[in-house]
C-alpha cells in the first residue's frame, strides 16, 4: 500500500489541514510532484514534456537537504546566511529562487554550484543524481550576476571565440560559427553583432545586452545543468520574457532535459509563469518551496491573498520583505500585521504543510532513483592546442585594441628613451663616461622595466575573465598561461626595439649590431619578468591598487639588492646578500648589460698615477662594479630567460593551488550534517510532519504500522 503513494500515476493527493498554531492555515490540494518532467506554458498550466525525452537517463537531478551556510562574524562567532534549506531541481524544469535583496539567493546558487568562498562553513547534503559528488570544472554553466566580458571584442567575436574554446574539435569551424550565430539570434543580439562590448571609457552595448552576451556564452554547449544569477537584470519585461523562454526551450535542441536554476528578483507575470517550481527565501529561510502555480493559494490560505490584477511575484516579495518593516493587511478582515510576523507565519505554515512533506518525499524519491553518477567528458571541449591558439589570438586582439595595455606604455617608453638619449647624449669614451655608462644601464635595467607595472590593471581584468571562464570549464589554466605569454611577445619586442634603439644609439654605447641586439633582448626579458611578477601578484591580490603597491614594493627591494646602489661586496649578508642578491633578476640584468657594454673597451686611466695609460673594461667590471666576470654575458641572459620560465610556472602553480586549495579549505570548514532517517508513509495521519534540524535530531524513524486504504 505504501508504494501506491509514490505511484507517479496518482496525480493529486488531498492534504488535510495540519495542526499548527499558524492562524488561518486552511487546507488545500497540492499537486503530487511527479517524476515526469513538467513545463509551464504561458497560461500557467503544467504541460508534461514529450515522453521520448530521456531526462532520467541523461539529465541531472539535484537535491539539497537541511542546507546551512554560515560565515564568521567577528568576535560574536558566526552568522547564518542559509538556514535549513531543502529542495530539488529536475531535468526539463525551471526552478526560480526569489526573495528580497540579501535573503541568500546568490549564496544558495553558489552553494549548489560548489562556488562558496573558503571563509564559509557549510552543512547539509547536496546530491547529484543521488550521489554525493562535487561539480568538477565544466560540468555546469553559471551565469554570474556581474557581466565580466572582454570589452574590446564585438558581440560576434566574444561569442565565437567562446564557441571555439568550448565546442569540441570534432566540430568544424563553420559549425562552431553557425552555433554562435544561432545563439546570438536566440538572445536577440543580431543587430549588435558588430558592436564592441565596451566598458570604462569606451562606449559599447547596453547593460541588458551585456547580460544577454553573458548568457549566450554559457549556453553555447547546451549544458545539462545551468545556474543563472539574476538573468533578467537590466532587461525590460519583453526582453526578459524573450530570453527566459529561449532558455526554457534549450532542451528542444537535442531532446535532453536541462536542469535550470535561476535566481530572479522581480519577474513579470509572463516570466513567472515559465517557472515550474518556486523557492521563496527570506533571511536565509524557506518561506515556500513547491509548484509555482500553487504559491498563490499557499499565501491566500495563510491570510495573505494576492490582490486582483497584481503580479503574484510582486505580492510575494512585498509580503516577505522586512527591510522597511511595513504593516501588511491580512485577508478576510484579519487586520494589519508587521512584516516580521508575516514571515514567521508563512515559514511556520510551510513547515507544517503538505507541500513541505511532498518536497521531502520528492527528495527521497530522487535519491532512490538509479540515475548513475554525473560524469563529464573532457572530449566535449576543444583540445589543448586549439585552446592555446584561440586564447593567444583573442588576447592579441584585446591587447591591440586596448590603448592602455601596451600602446600607452610604448608612448611613455619612447618619451623616457628620448629623455635618456638627450641626458646622456654622446657620452664618449673618456674617464667620466665610465660612471655615465653605468648610470644609464642601471636606469634601463631598473626603471624602464619598472614602468611595466603600469599594465597591472589590465592584468587584473584578464584574471577576472579567466576566473569566470575557468570555473565554467571553458579551458584549462595551462592554456591561459601559454596564450597570455605568447600574445604579449610581439608588443614587448616592439617596446624593446624602438625605445631601446633611441636609448642605445644616441648616447653612443658600444657599437655593433650584436651589442645592440643583446641590449634589446635583455630589456625584453626584464619586461617579461616584471609582467610575470605582476601576474603572480594579480593572482594573489585582485585589487589593482593594492596590487600595484605590493608589486612596487617587491621591485624596490630587488633594485636595492641588485648590486648597483650598494656594491655586492658591501651588501649586508643577512637578507640583502643572502638570498635577495641572488634572487633579484636585477643582478643578472646589471651583469649582462655591463659586460655587454664594457668588455672590449678601454678608457683613459685618470685614477692611478704612474699606472698604465688606459684601463680595460674587464678591469672596470671587476674592480669598480664588482661584477662576476668568470662567465659569459650569455650565461646571465640564459639565467634571465630561465627566471621568465620560472615566474610563469610559479604563476601557473599559484592559480592551480588556489583551484585545489579552495575545495580543501571548504571541506575542512564544512560541518557534516547529523544523519536523519525519516519515513513518512502517510502524511495525512502524521501529527506533525515538520522535520527537525540536524543539530536537534538524533536518529528518528517514524513508521506508521497502520495505513488507511487509499481509494
Amino acid at each position: 500500500m505504501a508504494s501506491l503513494l509514490h505511484d507517479p500515476n496518482v496525480s493529486h493527493v488531498s492534504v488535510p489541514n495540519q495542526k499548527s498554531t499558524t492562524p488561518r492555515s486552511t487546507s488545500f490540494e497540492v499537486e503530487t510532484v511527479s517524476t515526469v518532467p513538467m513545463q509551464s506554458n504561458r497560461s500557467g498550466e503544467s504541460v508534461v514534456r514529450s515522453s521520448s525525452m530521456s531526462s532520467s537517463k541523461d539529465g541531472v537531478f539535484l537535491t539539497w537537504e537541511d542546507l546551512w551556510v554560515t560565515v564568521p562574524n567577528g568576535k560574536s562567532g558566526s552568522r547564518s546566511i542559509l538556514g535549513g534549506v531543502t529542495g530539488y531541481a529536475r531535468p526539463g524544469e525551471l526552478l526560480a529562487i526569489m526573495g528580497p535583496s540579501g535573503c541568500g539567493k546568490s549564496t544558495l546558487l553558489d552553494t549548489l554550484a560548489g562556488r562558496l568562498g573558503s571563509n564559509t562553513r557549510q552543512s547539509g547534503d547536496i546530491l547529484i543524481n543521488g550521489h554525493k559528488q562535487a561539480l568538477a570544472f565544466g560540468t555546469s554553466a553559471y551565469v554570474t550576476q556581474d557581466d565580466t566580458l572582454m570589452t574590446t571584442l564585438t558581440v560576434r567575436e566574444a561569442v565565437y571565440y567562446s564557441a571555439q574554446l568550448q565546442l569540441p574539435d570534432s566540430m568544424s569551424k563553420s559549425e562552431k560559427k553557425e552555433r554562435a550565430d544561432v545563439t546570438i539570434t536566440e538572445m536577440g543580439l543580431q543587430d549588435a553583432v558588430n558592436t564592441r562590448i565596451g566598458g570604462w571609457g569606451a562606449k559599447g552595448i547596453s547593460g541588458g545586452q551585456k547580460r544577454r552576451v553573458s548568457i549566450c556564452i554559457e549556453i553555447l554547449t547546451r549544458p545539462k545543468l545551468l545556474f543563472l544569477d539574476e538573468p533578467t537584470s537590466g532587461l525590460d519585461s519583453a526582453a526578459s520574457y524573450y530570453v527566459m523562454s529561449r532558455i526554457a526551450r534549450l532542451d528542444q535542441k537535442d531532446g535532453v532535459g536541462r536542469t535550470i536554476i535561476a535566481s530572479i528578483h522581480q519577474p513579470s507575470t509572463e516570466v513567472f509563469q515559465l517557472f515550474n517550481n518556486l523557492c521563496l527565501l527570506s533571511s536565509g529561510k524557506t518561506v515556500y518551496f513547491g509548484p509555482a502555480s500553487a504559491a498563490n493559494e499557499f499565501f491566500a490560505s495563510n491570510g495573505f491573498p494576492c490582490p486582483s490584477l497584481q503580479n503574484p511575484s510582486d505580492h510575494f516579495l512585498k509580503t516577505i520583505n522586512k527591510d522597511f518593516d511595513m504593516d501588511l493587511e491580512k485577508g478576510l478582515g484579519g487586520g494589519a500585521v508587521p512584516t516580521e510576523e508575516a514571515i514567521h507565519t508563512l515559514t511556520k505554515a510551510y513547515k507544517s504543510s503538505g507541500i513541505f512533506v511532498q518536497v521531502q518525499r520528492q527528495v527521497a524519491e530522487i535519491c532512490r532513483q538509479d540515475c548513475g553518477a554525473f560524469e563529464w567528458k573532457k572530449s566535449s571541449h576543444a583540445g589543448f592546442v586549439t585552446q592555446c591558439l584561440v586564447l593567444t589570438k583573442r588576447s592579441f586582439v584585446n591587447m591591440y585594441r586596448d590603448l592602455g595595455y601596451y600602446w600607452l606604455r610604448l608612448a611613455i617608453y619612447v618619451a623616457l628613451g628620448v629623455g635618456l638619449a638627450t641626458a646622456f647624449y654622446d657620452i664618449g669614451f673618456g674617464s667620466e663616461s665610465i660612471e655615465a655608462r653605468g648610470a644609464l644601464l642601471m636606469f634601463v635595467a631598473s626603471f624602464l622595466t619598472f614602468m611595466t607595472i603600469g599594465g597591472f590593471p589590465s592584468f587584473v581584468e584578464d584574471m577576472k575573465i579567466f576566473e569566470r571562464e575557468r570555473l565554467n570549464g571553458h579551458y584549462g589554466t595551462a592554456a591561459f598561461v601559454v596564450g597570455n605569454t605568447f600574445s604579449a611577445v610581439p608588443y614587448l619586442l616592439l617596446i624593446s626595439l624602438i625605445p631601446g634603439a633611441i636609448t642605445y644609439f644616441l648616447p653612443g654605447l658600444h657599437k655593433g649590431a650584436e651589442h645592440f641586439l643583446y641590449f634589446a633582448v635583455v630589456l625584453f626579458t626584464c619586461m617579461m619578468l616584471v609582467e610575470s611578477l605582476m601576474m603572480i601578484v594579480a593572482s594573489i591580490v585582485p585589487n589593482f591598487l593594492m596590487g600595484i603597491i605590493a608589486g612596487s614594493g617587491i621591485q624596490a627591494l630587488m633594485i636595492l639588492g641588485g648590486g648597483f646602489f650598494r656594491l655586492p661586496g658591501d651588501l649586508p649578508r643577512p637578507f640583502w646578500k643572502y638570498p635577495l642578491y641572488y634572487v633579484a633578476f636585477h643582478k643578472y640584468a646589471y651583469q649582462g648589460l655591463f659586460k655587454n657594454e664594457y668588455e672590449g673597451l678601454s678608457f683613459p686611466n685618470n685614477v692611478q698615477a704612474g699606472g698604465p695609460a688606459t684601463i680595460s673594461g674587464e678591469q672596470i667590471l671587476r674592480e669598480r662594479w664588482q661584477m662576476e666576470i668568470d662567465y659569459s654575458k650569455w650565461v646571465d641572459l640564459a639565467i634571465l630567460f630561465g627566471m621568465v620560465v620560472l615566474y610563469r610556472v610559479v604563476f601557473l602553480g599559484m592559480i592551480k593551488s588556489n583551484e585545489k586549495l579552495k575545495p580543501i579549505v571548504r571541506a575542512l570548514l564544512s560541518v557534516p550534517s547529523k544523519k536523519t532517517t525519516q519515513v513518512v508513509v502517510n502524511p495525512s495521519v502524521t501529527p506533525s510532519a515538520t522535520p527537525l534540524h540536524g543539530d536537534q535530531i538524533q536518529s528518528q524513524i517514524q513508521i506508521r504500522a497502520q495505513v488507511p486504504h487509499v481509494s
